[in-house]
């Protein structure tokens, strides 16, 4: 059980979408500034990852959220845009790899120069 400023109690281990895919603009949403360093040159990722798994955790303690009824309800909004991003980030990476193969597979496989 962690405690929030107000003094509530509350479990809130657990993945969080949000964080890692909006990493620095969910930690500034939630008053919660160790995402920012996700804005470091090659220390993105790494961090991004870290952040969806303490987001919760942090933004528990840092936000003053009066009830951990509107802190699930809050953090289940940026769980469901986080998802929503990584699924259309996962598509655009797809479509990116397959378009770069077929384009070398046309230009590479052509042995008719």
């Amino acid at each position: 059980m962690i405690k929030n400023r107000a003094g509530i109690e509350a479990d809130v281990h657990g993945w969080n979408w949000g964080a890692l895919m909006f990493n620095w603009v969910w930690g500034i949403g939630n008053k919660t500034y160790l995402p920012l360093i996700a804005l470091i040159p090659g220390f993105g990722l790494i961090w991004a990852i870290i952040c969806g798994a303490m987001g919760n955790k942090w933004a528990w303690q840092n936000s003053e959220y009066g009830d951990y009824e509107t802190f699930q309800a809050v953090q289940k909004t940026w769980n469901l845009a986080g998802i929503v991003q990584f699924i259309i980030a996962v598509v655009t990476f797809v479509f990116v790899i397959l378009l770069w193969g077929s384009l070398l597979a046309l230009v590479f496989g052509n042995s008719n120069y």
